[in-house]
């Protein structure tokens, strides 16, 4: 019987006892948020994704928004605190964080940055983020995953 496959992410939350269901899915290099929504079955305000920026001041941001959403780098940068935030580039995710893209969680980074998620995020039961590798991801509750990952929740979307 092959054993179940565990990420750092898992093992996090399992070390602070905190519960969530791991989801695995056959990953595709060009799938987007939408796809993996779609695949797990899940509405798309519920599945989010991770992004990491840099601000002005050259500190790190990590942000979590619906996967049909767009981050709002104004908005981001307000609730931050910034001048401006700008996305990090894709060779620079892993040497920062130990994720690779695709595979970016807001729980169990190398470091602990700043991190926002989406207000809406507050208002189901589960949402839906990355495990931490490319066909991994946690069905955790919101309130859960922003204990454990020291989130802020912010109006981070949409028009400025």
């Amino acid at each position: 019987m092959k054993k179940e496959e565990k990420t750092n992410v898992c093992r996090v939350l399992d070390a602070k006892k905190i519960n969530y269901t791991l989801h695995t899915y056959e990953p595709d290099a060009t799938m987007s948020g939408g796809e993996i929504a779609n695949v797990l079955g899940e509405d798309l305000n519920k599945v989010f994704k991770t992004l990491v920026t840099q601000g002005k001041s050259g500190a790190y941001y990590v942000f979590v928004v619906p996967v049909n959403e767009e981050l709002n780098l104004k908005k981001a940068a307000k609730a931050a605190g910034e001048k401006s935030v700008s996305m990090i580039k894709q060779k620079e995710l892993l040497p920062l964080t130990g994720y690779v893209h695709g595979g970016c969680s807001p729980v169990g980074m190398k470091k602990a940055f700043p991190t926002f998620i989406h207000e809406t995020a507050a208002g189901f039961d589960h949402v839906f983020v990355s495990a931490g590798k490319v066909g991994f991801q946690i069905e955790i509750s919101p309130d859960d995953l922003i204990s454990v990952s020291r989130c802020k929740t912010a109006d981070i979307v949409g028009e400025a």
